[in-house]
């Protein structure tokens, strides 16, 4: 198979997972401002989607970098690596979608990468400070969400001592904001994962000497989520809304907050975060700085599972997949 063609495969996959990561995660960015009734599903939906498509041009592809050039060595990065790589990922998405979890684009695009490398090339191509990095990252995350939307509520919970039922108003419209920048802290974090698996691809089949992502891949990687996220995966967002508890416009404005300030921080240093995990964790944060009880954990639990499985399964399918996509190319 010509070079050509296979980048042209190359981007297709990733640009179809940047796709189904938008769809997959628009919930973690609207469930809440939508449960909460702050904003219409139609406006929440289109005002992320046009976040998500600007993010990566005012924030920089510091996570693209760490995707594409530190977690396994230039030699292992090979076209059949990052299409298996994309391929589990998008898989594992559609799979957790169909039933409801949401579950973690990063952890398995990472897992895809380490299955495919370590079948291929053996896992000593495997470059464990880069891994590591994006361990701590995906795994501190979400207790980073717990605490700092515990700590948001709690603060809010104080500064609003006394106020009438009408603060619930200026809840609503303070989430126009904080959901603005969850949708921002969101595009800059996820879209960089796709650029970083198309720049991979540009310099395996040696259209690129080094690792420098392009501004096209920025502007296709952009677009793929931004349409992603304006498409809506209801079944996650009716999860993430509703099901941890019933969500007010108090809680969607502190875990708005919370999630962005995690997220974004993240983003600007280079680390690789799962937004679902670390927007359903500031939910639970939220919500159980209000009460413990408030909090449905059995259907927590069931997330958490979903969490823990991602990687090990998705590096199992990429594992799988690789010697087919190896002949097939080969053709």
């Amino acid at each position: 198979m010509s070079p050509s063609i296979l980048m042209a495969a190359l981007i297709g996959v990733a640009l179809l997972f940047d796709f189904l990561n938008g769809f997959h995660d628009s919930s973690n960015v609207v469930a809440t401002i939508i449960s909460s009734r702050a904003l219409s599903p139609r406006t929440a939906l289109l005002m992320s989607a046009l976040a998500h498509f600007s993010a990566p041009f005012l924030f920089g592809v510091a996570v693209a970098r760490t995707i594409g050039h530190e977690v396994v060595a230039e030699g292992a990065v090979t076209v059949p690596v990052i299409l298996a790589a994309s391929l589990s990922a998008i898989v594992w998405n559609v799979v957790t979608w169909w039933f409801g979890i949401p579950s973690s684009s990063s952890h398995a695009l990472i897992g895809g990468l380490v299955g495919a490398v370590g079948v291929g090339f053996g896992l000593h191509h495997i470059q464990l400070n880069g891994l590591g990095k994006v361990l701590i990252a995906l795994f501190a995350s979400p207790l980073l969400g717990l605490t700092v939307g515990y700590m948001v509520m709690r603060l809010v919970l104080f500064l609003v001592r006394g106020a009438s039922p009408r603060v619930s108003r200026l809840f609503k419209r303070l989430q126009w904001f904080t959901s603005l920048g969850l949708a921002l802290s969101h595009g800059t974090n996820d879209a960089q994962k796709t650029m970083g698996i198309i720049t991979m691809g540009l310099v395996a089949t040696g259209y690129l000497s080094r690792f420098v992502v392009p501004p096209w891949v920025i502007l296709l990687s952009a677009t793929a989520i931004a349409l992603g996220t304006a498409t809506g995966g209801w079944r996650l967002i009716r999860t993430l809304g509703a099901k941890f508890y019933k969500i007010r416009p108090i809680h969607g404005l502190a875990s708005q907050l919370s999630s962005a300030a995690v997220i974004m921080a993240a983003a600007l240093l280079g680390g690789p975060v799962s937004t679902t995990h670390v927007v359903s964790s500031s939910i639970l944060g939220v919500g159980s700085a209000e009460r413990l009880s408030k909090v449905r954990w059995g259907v927590a639990g069931n997330i958490v599972m979903a969490w823990v499985i991602t990687i090990p399964a998705s590096a199992a399918m990429a594992a799988l997949l690789y010697r087919p996509i190896v002949w097939l190319t080969a053709i």
